[in-house]
């Protein structure tokens, strides 16, 4: 791996890090290099309420300046739907409630993606 591999695989698993720390649940980050063209990395995570979306976004803004990081599209929110979507370009974040979660399944989807941080591991 090149130096910007190595510091994009370390931002994934340190945005995989502070949402298990602030109580986000079943948090993973899949390696999709070899089978996704527009992300390197996906996280997923569940969030117990609106209240804990609102706080994880402010959250994960204070860690995105802290590495240099910014959003390459505006972030899409719909609360209604429980679902949020942030594209790091390298990393798209999913923000998702339980039942989003659970209908769209998609570790799944992308079944074939190594898992580089989870709770467990």
């Amino acid at each position: 791996m090149d130096d910007m591999s190595d510091r994009r695989r370390d931002a994934v698993i340190r945005v995989g890090t502070m949402l298990d720390d602030a109580n986000a649940r079943d948090t993973v980050v899949l390696d999709v290099q070899e089978s996704c063209g527009f992300a390197d990395y996906f996280v997923i995570t569940t969030v117990n309420s609106q209240g804990h979306l609102r706080g994880l976004i402010v959250a994960l803004d204070e860690l995105f300046n802290e590495l240099g990081l910014e959003p390459v599209h505006p972030r899409r929110r719909n609360s209604e739907i429980g679902w949020v979507l942030i594209d790091l370009g390298f990393v798209v974040i999913h923000l998702m409630s339980e039942e989003m979660r659970s209908f769209y399944e998609l570790e799944r989807l992308w079944f074939a993606a190594e898992v580089i941080y989870s709770p467990s591991s």
